[in-house]
């Protein structure tokens, strides 16, 4: 992992599971055992972050649990409850030209299609039909706006993503 990339997180150490050194597995990848599906994991213990590997891992009724490679005792899963897991940048899939991770859309400059500076991408918020970008006006923002809300709705609203730019073009009235 390059020094100056943050890992991606993609869940946390739940409490320990038996005696063995298992631990229950808190995801936020998509589905479930999508978090199984990288492998060197880095978690962040003691404000470090240091790589583990998975030796296995299963369902425990709805829930997954899992045994770390040198985590053998339920006082050592103990130590490690509620570190985060990550995984470097370069662990992430490439996706095709017009998909885009939120994590990379988060900060990026939102600027309409007339050219009036919108704000910045602060959080993008999944509302089930479509994504939404929640972006933070700027402090002098001409239509007394403290925050805009846009559908991540490409072809109708997004008009153009451009990551190496750290921006986005939309088609939308800065008055909303």
């Amino acid at each position: 992992m390059s020094s100056n990339q943050q890992p991606v997180v993609l869940g946390k150490l739940g409490a320990s599971y038996g005696i063995k050194g298992w631990m229950k597995i808190t995801t936020y990848t998509d589905s479930v055992e999508g978090i199984f599906d990288y492998s060197p994991w880095l978690i962040k213990e003691q404000g470090e972050w240091r790589e583990v590997k998975v030796v296995q891992w299963r369902y425990q009724g709805k829930a997954v649990v899992a045994e770390l490679e040198g985590v053998t005792t339920r006082e050592k899963a103990q130590e490690l409850t509620n570190c985060e897991i990550g995984i470097a940048v370069e662990q992430m899939e490439q996706l095709p030209e017009d998909e885009f991770y939120w994590r990379d859309l988060i900060g990026c400059e939102v600027i309409n299609s007339t050219g009036y500076n919108m704000g910045k991408v602060q959080e993008i918020v999944e509302t089930g039909s479509n994504d939404v970008l929640l972006v933070k006006a700027n402090a002098k923002d001409g239509f007394g706006k403290t925050e805009r809300m846009i559908p991540f709705v490409t072809e109708q609203f997004i008009q153009k993503v451009d990551l190496t730019a750290k921006q986005i073009v939309v088609d939308w009235d800065p008055d909303f």
